[in-house]
């Protein structure tokens, strides 16, 4: 995003913005930046009325008039966050940017939800298939939390929000039902709203419809992420009769809020960041406790990047914001969602499959998975064929081989099962093949994606297999005149080892942005995971699939996110008073770096994957419940960070109005009170990281234990650390020093660990080494 008033190094915001697909207005949209208001969380109506106008006479000063001001502006941000949004000009826009009240200009520029196109918990989960460290003797309180989610918002008959059984709305909560017609919240589902101008404004859908007036889900995506957080409990869930059990949230007893910031994809994106404001103010003034935000960009300078702003705004009001990491991996530094502030989630399997077997001519059987409800005649074999050998004669090789539309010949393909390489939306492949007279199709990988498999609900029965397996289809089809194979019934298979294993999707540190931040944080269930669905989509996203399903699986950090959220409400009952940082700090330090055939958490590949994929490891609920010690942090802390990262006064005031505060000198980025270390170009000077710890459990004595980096020297002082109360804390430093004439070259990993004989605190150690 661009932002008129800041040094040309910064980056400008949310990179990945594509190509426009409809048709765009002369003028565009921008948001303007005021800071903080003084009227503090809860203004009166009058106090928003001033506002508003303040807004007016800033915007009518340069445009001439307070009526054409009045006639852009399209969302006066009055509440928490002191701004508004408005079409201009762009040399309107710089010229506004100049107004000595405005602190920043940004464009309106689209996000992208972070759900994995494949469609491909504790979250909503099942009997068949939930996770070992769910917290089943939580869950059946949480009812004084309440979870807010920015999405695409949700579907309200939904029964993961059934409120049967709950007592009256709480009076605290400020917020209202804005759903639009025939849309009903409820003691469960309390609020709910919808913000759409900024993507009409640069959209500009004609006519405008009814979708796009309502907080209800047409997607499904919002209606998953907000179950997976808070849904309610729910017997006899299934997709097409597979993981078959009782859906339930990691809070499945809280409060949950729905606002819709997300509309139908363009190639300019989805959720425009002006509406994003608009969801994050009205959640801020609403008093959520929780914000879950499952979509972003490419990271960009905190500075330059609204979220993070936004969740600035949010935590300084206690509020826990947690947000996806992103799915652009394995790619390293490829992670969004940055800012210190925030929690980051990556995305990694849970402990079951929904299987199916390729069995070809030869008896050879290979393993693949799928969801699809189209079922094969028992044990009938069918003519196999490679897609490469089914093409149209005037058809490319590379579409022929990804079964693009219009590739295939149906004399070739009519009765036949069909091998297709599965790059792009493996949904539209299935539905080339299926209309080419096809009984079956068997998705193969390409060598870079190897063996990471998606399950999807094709239309005819499918199974998707890795790339090793692919090999074996090849050698036996040049090995026959008439190869044949079978595709074998959907099966749920429980008990997977080893499990987790990090998604591929998922995204990778280090921290592009600052490297002295190890992100993501933590890794959660995000694959293949069984929530709540929207009736008004079908289960592939394909307009030819009429389909219709309660509920459905889904991939993507979108999917690990909102299990944190859920663990972070069901913490927030428990601790009411803990700070964002002290529940970010409980999740990150009890954390398992190891599967549950107790070996190091490996990538589909079978490769030892390491922080930069799951930050402090797959969460651990239970255990997060009773940290014994957590690191803290206030927004004094954050704020020294961001004078230590380099912002001057001008970027500071992005974050704070306080005239009283100032830069402390001694701070430096890598001393914020984090739950990780990192540690950018180790040279050969020795250097201290500091850090605080508070007792939030019985006293004790904790003493240090370290796995040092290899190549790194790692002392601490003092190395035992004696609590005699509750909410005591004692500081400590970390030195690390280079092991003299060592050649370690690269990025190297270790752990800090407190224990006191029954808790383990521990913070993974992040050093990026360079050859001296």
């Amino acid at each position: 995003m661009e932002a008129f008033n800041l040094p040309p190094l910064l980056l400008p915001f949310f990179l990945f913005a594509l190509l426009q697909t409809s048709t765009i207005a002369a003028k565009k949209s921008y948001i303007v930046y005021l800071g903080s208001h003084s009227h503090g969380l809860n203004p009166s109506a009058l106090d928003q009325q001033l506002a508003t106008q303040t807004h007016y006479n800033l915007l009518g000063s340069v445009l001439g008039s307070n009526e054409a001001a009045k006639e852009a502006i399209f969302y006066s941000y009055n509440r928490n966050i002191n701004g508004f949004a408005a079409v201009l000009d762009q040399d309107v826009a710089e010229d506004v940017a100049k107004h000595p009240d405005v602190i920043s200009v940004y464009e309106n520029k689209g996000l992208k939800l972070h759900t994995t196109r494949s469609w491909n918990f504790l979250g909503v989960e099942n009997d068949g298939g939930v996770p070992s460290n769910s917290l089943w003797n939580l869950s059946s309180f949480g009812e004084s939390t309440i979870i807010g989610n920015l999405d695409s918002g949700v579907r309200p008959e939904s029964k993961s929000f059934s409120d049967e059984g709950y007592g009256p709305i709480p009076k605290r909560w400020k917020g209202s039902c804005e759903g639009g017609s025939n849309f009903r919240c409820n003691r469960k589902l309390i609020g709910a709203r919808y913000f759409n101008k900024g993507y009409i404004s640069i959209v500009e859908p004609k006519p405008l419809n009814s979708t796009l007036e309502t907080a209800r889900d047409h997607d499904g995506h919002g209606t998953h992420t907000l179950s997976t957080a808070g849904g309610n409990f729910v017997e006899g869930v299934s997709i097409f009769g597979n993981g078959y059990g009782t859906a339930k949230g990691g809070s499945p007893k809280a409060l949950v809020a729905a606002y819709r910031v997300c509309w139908p994809q363009t190639l300019d994106g989805a959720c425009f960041i002006a509406d994003v404001v608009a969801g994050f103010e009205a959640a801020i003034s609403d008093g959520v406790d929780v914000l879950s935000v499952s979509l972003g960009g490419d990271a960009t300078e905190f500075s330059n990047d609204l979220i993070a702003i936004m969740s600035f705004h949010a935590v300084k009001n206690g509020i826990t914001v947690v947000c996806s990491a992103g799915n652009s991996g394995p790619t390293e530094t490829m992670v969004s969602n940055v800012a210190p502030w925030m929690i980051t989630v990556g995305a990694s399997t849970i402990d079951r499959l929904f299987t199916t077997y390729v069995v070809l001519g030869n008896k050879t059987r290979l393993k693949g998975e799928s969801l699809s409800n189209q079922i094969l005649p028992a044990k009938k074999f069918y003519p196999l064929i490679r897609s490469l050998d089914a093409k149209f004669n005037n058809t490319s090789l590379n579409d022929a081989q990804t079964c693009e539309k219009g590739a295939l010949d149906p004399k070739k393909v009519k009765g036949k099962i069909v091998v297709c390489v599965n790059v792009g939306d493996p949904m539209a492949k299935s539905y080339v093949v299926a209309q080419a007279g096809a009984v079956g199709i068997i998705l193969v990988n390409y060598e870079d994606v190897g063996d990471e498999l998606l399950p999807a609900a094709h239309l005819l029965p499918a199974a998707h297999i890795s790339y090793t397996d692919r090999k074996s289809i090849d050698q036996y089809i040049q090995s026959t005149k008439s190869p044949i194979a079978y595709i074998t019934r959907v099966k749920t298979e429980l008990g997977i080892k080893p499990a987790p294993i990090m998604a591929s999707f998922s995204s990778r540190g280090p921290n592009p942005i600052e490297p002295s931040i190890l992100k993501p944080d933590i890794t959660a269930p995000g694959v293949n995971i069984l929530a709540a669905f929207s009736d008004e989509a079908s289960p592939t996203g394909s307009p030819y699939d009429k389909r219709r399903i309660l509920y459905t699986v889904l991939s993507g950090t979108s999917m690990s996110c909102p299990h944190i959220s859920g663990i972070v409400g069901l913490l927030k009952t428990l601790y009411p008073k803990w700070s964002p940082a002290a529940i970010r700090s409980a999740i990150m330090t009890t954390a398992e770096t190891k599967a549950n055939d107790l070996n190091p958490i490996l990538n589909q590949e079978k490769e030892k994957v390491n922080p930069l994929a799951y930050g402090a490891g797959h969460v651990q609920p239970n255990k997060a419940a009773d940290p014994g010690l957590v690191y803290d942090l206030s927004t004094q802390d954050y704020l020294n960070f961001l004078c230590a990262h380099g912002y001057n006064k001008t970027l500071m005031k992005l974050f704070t109005n306080d005239t009283s505060f100032f830069c402390s000198k001694s701070f430096k980025v890598t001393d914020l009170n984090y739950p990780s270390i990192s540690m950018n170009n180790l040279k050969s000077e020795v250097v201290e990281v500091k850090r605080r710890v508070k007792n939030v459990g019985s006293p004790g004595t904790y003493v240090a234990q370290v796995e040092a980096p290899r190549g790194v020297s790692v002392s601490v002082d003092p190395s035992t650390l004696k609590f005699t109360k509750t909410d005591e804390e004692k500081d400590f430093k970390v030195v690390l020093r280079r092991v003299p004439n060592n050649q370690t070259d690269g990025y190297v990993f270790g752990k800090l660990v407190w224990s006191d004989g029954k808790h383990r605190v521990s913070s993974p150690i992040f050093v990026t080494l360079r050859r001296q």
